[in-house]
């Protein structure tokens, strides 16, 4: 018997995301492996909606075989021909790196593979900063959406980590419009406490923010409830602090965490998940096979976004 809390409802990518990313130059995405269904049936769609310009890399007959199957015609697109996935995983980074591509796209290839490609120095993606994840989860019904970090690459982030999560979702938000975001820490409670870890690092990490970042409301440590419900941040006295009940984002305090949260949102109420890491020298799309075709879009939007390429 399916559980009654799963929800029945499709996601969809959001519209205002999609005709945000069209308002910029389509970037360069440098598809790891890209020779399999779903990587090209993602850059086909991404690339039709003219978000995105394809820069195929990979065993070049499987590439070409699937486009055949779509029925798409790719002669106008670049194709590098690799073979296996160490050796895709190594070109696509290098091109970003070479700035032949604006974009790092995971394709047919596994995750350990293709982020060891990306963080590996002859890439030329490092930036001195922590590559870390966010989710950008946006309702069936639209509204405002929350973030989510980092909930894919960062097991046990320290709390630099954490410090770099909350920075990277502040300058994702800032490109979204959102000119004063509000990012909770998530815990168990809103008091620091010694013996719950999690709330101990909250505190100490909205200490810092507030000497460090002057363009966003940092509140921690926030338990679930007070970071989504406004009546229940009322309830606990905390009206007055402008992130319970009102946040933009959510730091978790490890991957486990952050992996069930974002999945709550996705599978109890139908929300698109759009996935991007960033803290490299370009945005890297990190997708998954149980990735819907709306969260694929939605991520290369949000990719889109991020490269701000004019026009």
């Amino acid at each position: 018997m399916t559980s009654p809390f799963l929800s029945a409802r499709a996601p969809h990518a959001p519209a205002d995301l999609i005709a945000m990313a069209k308002g910029f130059a389509a970037p360069r995405v440098a598809i790891a492996r890209a020779g399999a269904a779903l990587p090209m049936e993602a850059a086909e769609d991404a690339t039709k909606a003219g978000i995105m310009t394809p820069v195929f890399v990979g065993e070049a007959d499987a590439i070409r075989a699937e486009a055949a199957k779509l029925n798409w015609d790719i002669s106008s697109y670049a194709i590098h021909d690799t073979s296996g996935e160490l050796e895709a995983g190594q070109t696509a980074a290098a091109l970003c790196g070479a700035g032949k591509a604006d974009v790092l796209m995971k394709g047919n290839l596994h995750t350990d593979v293709f982020m060891k490609s990306a963080v590996s120095r002859d890439a030329g993606l490092r930036t001195g900063k922590q590559f870390v994840h966010i989710f950008h989860i946006s309702h069936p019904d639209g509204g405002k959406p929350i973030l989510i970090s980092d909930a894919a690459v960062n097991v046990t982030p320290n709390l630099e980590t954490r410090q770099d999560c909350i920075t990277e979702c502040v300058s994702l938000l800032n490109r979204l419009g959102n000119d004063r975001p509000k990012v909770a820490i998530l815990s168990a409670t809103e008091s620091a406490i010694p013996s719950v870890p999690s709330s101990m690092d909250g505190q100490a990490l909205a200490q810092w923010a507030a000497k460090n970042i002057t363009n966003a409301d940092v509140s921690g440590p926030l338990a679930f409830d007070l970071i989504m419900s406004p009546d229940a941040a009322a309830t606990k006295g905390l009206a007055d602090n402008p992130v319970a009940g009102h946040a933009d984002a959510i730091i978790v305090p490890d991957i486990v965490a952050g992996n069930a949260l974002f999945k709550a949102f996705v599978y109890l109420k139908g929300g698109c998940a759009a996935g991007i890491v960033t803290g490299a020298k370009v945005p890297i799309l990190l997708t998954s096979r149980a990735d819907p075709a709306a969260a694929r879009m939605a991520s290369a939007a949000l990719a889109s976004i991020s490269c701000g390429l004019p026009k």
